[in-house]
Order: structure tokens, then C-alpha cells, then sequence
């Protein structure tokens, strides 16, 4: 026997609709959960390394390209946005192909 989810009234195993109060009680499927690609968010984060390497000797520029590459890496792990200014400023700053390709991916 099972129990209504919206009445609490007794239920067949084979019941679909509740007697006693008309609703649905099958069994809902949950929507497909559609993977996410991570190509872009790779070759991104890999761009963006690559340019710090590069960026080494210079003291100055190194100051502010590792906390961008820092604060992209973080919101990639959080799955928060990234705003058009940080994406703006590591295309101008830390890699151009970087920040192209992150003004192209999709906030999701």
C-alpha cells in the first residue's frame, strides 16, 4: 500500500490518480540534467596560466594578472558568473584569446 502525497489517503500499489482527492500520484520523472561542456572553460584556464608564466619577469602586469586568474578560476569552480568588466579586463591584461573566449561562453 501506498499513501497519497497530497491527501495522506491509502493508495493500491497500482494507483495513479488518488480516490479520495483527484490528484496525480505517479511518479514523476525528473527532467534529463544536460551535461556541461567544459572545452571552452579549459582551454580558457589553460590560455590564462600560460599567459602568467609568460608575464614572469614583469613584476608589475604579474600583480594584477594572477588575482584575475585567480577570481576567473574561483568562478568557474562556483559556477557563478563572470562579469563583462573582468572578462573586458583579462582580454586587455592577462590574454587576448582568454577573454575573447570568455566574452563568448554563456552564463549559465
Amino acid at each position: 500500500m501506498k499513501y497519497c502525497t497530497h491527501c495522506g489517503a491509502q493508495m493500491h500499489d497500482e494507483a495513479v490518480i488518488c480516490i479520495k482527492c483527484g490528484c496525480s500520484v505517479a511518479p514523476q520523472t525528473p527532467a534529463p540534467v544536460k551535461e556541461k561542456d567544459d572545452t571552452m572553460e579549459i582551454v580558457v584556464k589553460v590560455l590564462m596560466i600560460l599567459s602568467c608564466i609568460a608575464q614572469g619577469w614583469l613584476l608589475i602586469p604579474l600583480a594584477w594578472c594572477i588575482p584575475m586568474t585567480v577570481s576567473v578560476f574561483h568562478s568557474f569552480r562556483d559556477n557563478k558568473p563572470i562579469s563583462t568588466g573582468m572578462k573586458v579586463c583579462v582580454l586587455l591584461f592577462v590574454n587576448l584569446i582568454s577573454g575573447i573566449l570568455l566574452l563568448c561562453m554563456k552564463d549559465d
